[in-house]
């Protein structure tokens, strides 16, 4: 069980595996370059932002962030989808599919880890 009640079970597994396409997408420029996912895996490093009462709501919004989500090149129907993740039914569900938006954007289907 999550630790608040509030997170999907598996949401530490979902973010890890979201740091790690950032970090490699640092390394390679496909997160986005200067105000990316870089800079949200800075945020999510510092252990601030993130890691209070909120804090999911926060990576939503962040992740979310249509300027920040151009920068990967998506499809402009893909960057007016992505919007509607901080007000999905639930934050599982903003928090979901965000992340896959933002994992397929970045190549993550075809590469992997």
């Amino acid at each position: 069980m999550a630790a608040n009640p509030d997170e999907p079970e598996n949401v530490e597994e979902i973010k890890l595996i979201l740091a790690l396409e950032w970090q490699r997408g640092k390394w390679d420029g496909s997160d986005g370059g200067k105000g990316g996912y870089g800079q949200v895996l800075a945020n999510m490093a510092a252990a601030t932002r993130y890691e209070d009462d909120g804090g999911l709501r926060r990576l939503v919004e962040d992740m979310a962030d249509p300027k920040r989500f151009s920068l990967l090149m998506a499809s402009e129907e893909d960057i007016e989808r992505i919007k509607s993740c901080v007000t999905e039914n639930t934050l599982e569900e903003g928090f979901r599919k965000c992340s896959g938006m933002v994992l397929r954007a970045m190549g993550f289907v075809e590469r992997g880890l």
